[in-house]
């Protein structure tokens, strides 16, 4: 009989150390439901407080969300501009003049139209015939695209 009136006597030293610190901000929201659990039994005072804990957390990132929203971006008028494609370009998407937003919209949709996208690495591009006199050889990955496309451009 020693031995379980030691056990429950060192589980419930920690939760009373651990309590104090926790206890204050738990009692201030929710007053109710701690004052149950604090009658059942003082070994799940713990629980309750560990819940809290992350709601805490939870409060700060929806407040760090909301600041960014906040600040409005502002749209580069150098990427609006409109620019007129050289012959080899217009093939591909129109002689009318584009922004480089559009002009690299347009070839994506002919790359997939075309499937000239690579089966295995699709990050790579397979040129055809128009394509190759734009980028110059027969395989191109998708992030020297816009610096070639920006040849034709003027």
């Amino acid at each position: 009989m020693a031995t379980a009136k030691k056990a429950p006597a060192k589980k419930a030293a920690p939760a009373k150390a651990a309590a104090p610190a926790k206890k204050a901000a738990p009692a201030k929201k929710a007053a109710a439901p701690a004052k149950k659990v604090a009658a059942k039994a003082p070994a799940k005072k713990a629980a309750p407080a560990k819940k809290a804990a992350p709601a805490k957390k939870a409060p700060a990132k929806k407040v760090a969300a909301k600041k960014a929203p906040a600040k409005k971006r502002t749209v580069n008028a150098a990427f609006m501009k409109a620019l007129t494609p050289s012959a080899a370009l217009a093939a591909v998407v129109g002689a009318n003049p584009l922004p480089r937003t559009e002009v690299v919209s347009k070839l994506w949709a002919y790359i997939k139209k075309n499937k000239l996208q690579d089966a295995v690495n699709k990050r790579m591009i397979n040129a055809d015939a128009k394509l190759k006199e734009i980028f110059g050889k027969m395989q191109v990955s998708m992030f020297e695209m816009a610096g070639l496309i920006g040849k034709h451009l003027k």
